[in-house]
């Protein structure tokens, strides 16, 4: 039996996920159960409270690794240990190489596999799909990621809460990170808008999780009634133009409410795929639910009022917004309408009607010409009790009546019945009503011989006319079906085509877009591929591997869930063709962005090129010029001047070896041949060494803070980096060079106080070739930034710049921790 998860989700480094996940071990222990500590990050700092006291601790894996020691999680140790509890810190680390998996979390899954409980913690930006909101709220990027799908399956999920401020006094106080490290860290991830920001994130994300938890356990039970946890307000949709109200008010009662969801709703007629509005109205209507925040879907049902009720409840809503009706008086005698089934079914979900000078005035008129199971079988009842009704109605004044009068009232009754049930309920109210006619008013009575050949051309004159009209009818009630249909397939195509031109995710909404026209449960799209297909695309499942649909030689679609007529599999085909067009406009976009990689490989070789012909001639022709002088035998040189001459070619060809050593550099990180030998490296030594090749020691100060990690590097990059990056600093003024860490990051600032660089210019910055200001390249090539960009981030880190308090530039390197 599989294990169970449970995970400590937190903000942030620092708010108590460790901590808290011991405390659930000691209590695990203290209940009789077998518990071990697989792996606790317990960094040395004081006060320590994340310590597995009175735990048993199952020794880490030891891997080797460029001469570098690491320890791992060793998950083959847990198993044989066979605990009851496995307390495994960190979800989302990266396994050092040659470790059994790649990622913790696939350790975690083997340890639950052979039935083995883990608790485990885990931070919010660390899930794959927030990686990106959170590199843009804190401007760090996430190399720990781990899918949320991971994280979802859990069994429990804990959210560890603490106010930012609370946050940011336990980092003042030295409980989360290093003295060293406490003002970088302050001051840059642990602000207090950035820690809101993601303490959001975690309370939002939790709340999904919790949402899905309710959903479930409701369906387990069968309940159907709502459950006001959340506000969620759902609006229905006709396509009329009263929409755009509808949604805003909707938007409006959602705002009301924190956290509130947005939901519209349309209902289409599952025959014929009616959808009684306007296509490009609904379309805008969808744009501007979505503009909202909300959601648009689309549910089929004949019944508009349960339809939407099942919606509703489906979806746990408490409010729905209706457009009120505003259909005379007569209409709503005869039928109650929507807005009034719809909130005699509401139960505890309210309901907004809404008025609207656009308001529509019913809502399926079209629907009316069509025979319905309904129709029919008034239509039956009309012509089997009708027409002895009419019979009885008539004998007391049959001394009153000619026969044709008679049969002009017959005929009134079977155009009823045409109109009420079609062709064949007329047939027999006209063959009925014929047989009455003839027994109990056509002369000699009560019998069914007819003595006026008159009389006989009138009852036969009867039936024809009966027959007409209802095939007429019936006709008319065929050819209205055929319309509704065509116009239904006409505004699924313009929707469809609309879905594509907003920009949409195209191929897999198109599908997607197929599953919920038609109620499908998946639709594939398939390749040809030897004798079989191969599936390229899908929505929902399971998938099919036999096309419903062929485009062409090469491509097919096929769909699962129930049968569709001959009329459906024609708007099949257009879905199947705009898929077909939408898979070969993803595919010629991937070709388009390799000949775009190219094109750019291209531009730099020219670049180099130029750079070679024209920026190495100014040292080159320095240097040349020294060794010519120093060569010649018409001058005699003094020692001073000798010595000067050589110090001009030492410059000249240091300067030609550096310009060189870019040009070569920034040509291999381009081809992607650049070769990188990390190892741990000290800071503190790769400065020193920057300096001594620079030579600018008197115009740069040092502040590297006692016990500051070895960083993961290659020391000859790094070096070539700090070279760059002093070298371009110096040239404003005084430079000072400091450094920090926190967490699993060191970084090395270069500081400066000169002119800086615009907020704007940030990204620029770091393109080859390019300077502040469009500025003339007679200085160097402009590759120094570029190349140090490049190099940082082949050695796993990050180069980011930043404004200096009081003016100037910093320019900040990040890179791992070494362990």
């Amino acid at each position: 039996m599989r294990g169970k998860l449970r995970i400590y989700l937190g903000a942030a480094p620092g708010v108590g996920k460790t901590h808290a996940m011991l405390d659930e071990g000691r209590r695990a222990l203290r209940r009789g159960r077998d518990v071990v500590v697989g792996l606790v990050e317990t960094p040395d700092r004081p006060p320590t409270p994340a310590r597995p006291d009175g735990m048993e601790i199952v020794p880490r894996r030891i891997l080797h690794h460029r001469g570098v020691e690491l320890t791992e999680l060793d998950p083959g140790a847990v198993i044989a240990r066979r605990p009851a509890v496995a307390l495994v810190d960190e979800l989302a680390h990266t396994n050092a190489p040659g470790s059994r998996n790649a990622k913790r979390w696939q350790d975690i899954e083997e340890i639950l596999e052979a039935g083995i409980d883990v608790v485990s913690t885990v931070n919010v930006q660390h899930l794959e799909s927030l990686s990106d909101v959170v590199e843009q709220i804190t401007g760090v990027p996430q190399r720990e990621r781990v899918p949320d799908e991971v994280v979802r399956r859990a069994d429990q999920i804990q959210l560890v809460d603490m106010a930012p401020e609370a946050l940011r006094r336990r980092m003042a106080h030295g409980n989360v990170y290093g003295p060293a490290m406490v003002d970088a860290a302050l001051s840059n991830y642990f602000r207090v808008g950035n820690l809101t920001a993601l303490r959001e994130l975690a309370l939002l994300w939790v709340a999904g999780k919790v949402d899905e938890q309710l959903d479930r356990y409701r369906a387990d039970h069968g309940i159907e009634t709502t459950w006001e946890a959340r506000e969620r307000v759902v609006v229905a949709l006709s396509g009329g133009p009263e929409g755009d109200t509808l949604v805003r008010r909707a938007a409006r009662i959602a705002d009301r409410s924190k956290g509130a969801d947005l939901l519209a709703v349309h209902v289409t007629s599952s025959d014929g795929l009616t959808s009684g509005g306007d296509p490009a109205s609904l379309a805008r209507q969808r744009t501007l639910v979505e503009s909202l925040g909300g959601t648009y879907h689309q549910v089929l049902g004949d019944d508009i009022p349960r339809a939407l009720m099942d919606f509703a409840q489906g979806v746990n809503a408490t409010q729905l917004v209706l457009g009120a009706s505003r259909r005379g008086r007569l209409a709503q005698i005869l039928a109650r309408g929507v807005g009034v089934e719809t909130t005699a079914l509401s139960g505890s979900i309210d309901v907004h009607m809404v008025t609207h000078e656009g308001t529509r005035h019913g809502r399926r008129h079209a629907d009316r010409s069509a025979l319905t199971p309904g129709r029919r079988t008034a239509g039956w009842a009309m012509a089997l009790a009708g027409t002895p009704l009419l019979t009885a109605a008539l004998l007391p004044l049959r001394p009153h009546l000619a026969l044709s009068s008679e049969i002009l009232l017959f005929l009134l009754l079977v155009v009823g019945v045409a109109l009420a049930g079609g062709t064949w309920p007329a047939l027999t109210a006209a063959v009925v009503g014929f047989g009455l006619l003839n027994w109990f008013f056509t002369p000699p009575l009560h019998t069914l011989s007819v003595a006026e050949p008159e009389n006989l051309l009138a009852l036969t004159i009867f039936v024809l006319v009966a027959v007409m009209v209802s095939t007429v009818v019936s006709l008319a009630a065929r050819r209205s079906r055929e319309a509704a249909r065509a116009r239904a397939d006409s505004e699924v195509l313009s929707t469809l085509a609309g879905h594509v031109l907003r920009g949409d995710a195209a191929l897999p909404s198109l599908l997607a877009r197929l599953l919920e026209v038609y109620g499908l449960s998946s639709a594939s799209m398939l390749e040809k591929d030897g004798d079989g297909w191969r599936i390229v695309a899908i929505a929902g499942g399971p998938p099919s591997a036999v096309p419903d649909v062929v485009v062409d030689d090469d491509l097919g679609l096929a769909v699962q869930g129930k049968i569709l007529d001959a009329a459906d599999r024609r708007v099949l085909e257009a879905f199947a063709a705009e898929s077909a067009v939408a898979l070969r406009q993803q595919r010629l976009q991937e070709a388009a962005s390799s000949s775009a990689a190219l094109a750019e490989a291209d531009k730099m070789r020219t670049a180099l090129l130029a750079a070679v012909s024209h920026d190495l001639r100014t040292p080159l022709a320095s240097a040349n010029a020294a060794v010519d002088s120093l060569r010649g035998t018409e001058v005699d040189w003094s020692p001073e001047d000798r010595a000067e001459l050589l110090d001009t070619a030492h410059e000249s060809l240091v300067k030609l070896d550096r310009l060189v050593s870019n040009l070569l550099d920034m040509s291999r990180l381009q081809a992607g041949v650049l070769g990188v030998a990390l190892e741990p490296v000290d800071a503190e030594e790769i400065v020193h060494r920057a300096l001594t090749d620079l030579g600018v020691f008197h115009l740069v100060g040092v502040e590297i803070p006692a016990g500051l990690p070895d960083l993961t590097a290659d020391p000859v990059l790094l070096e070539r980096v700090l070279v760059n990056l002093i070298g371009n600093a110096v040239r404003y003024g005084d430079v000072v060079v400091t450094a920090s860490w926190h967490g699993d990051d060191v970084e090395i600032r270069i500081v400066d106080h000169g002119p800086g660089i615009p907020a704007e210019a940030h990204d620029r910055v770091f393109q080859p070739f390019q300077r502040l200001g469009d500025r003339s390249t007679h200085k160097g090539v402009g590759l120094g930034l570029a190349l140090s960009h490049g190099l940082t981030e082949a050695m796993g880190g990050t180069l980011t710049p930043e404004e200096t308090p009081g003016g100037g530039l910093t320019m900040t390197v990040s890179l791992r921790r070494a362990a």
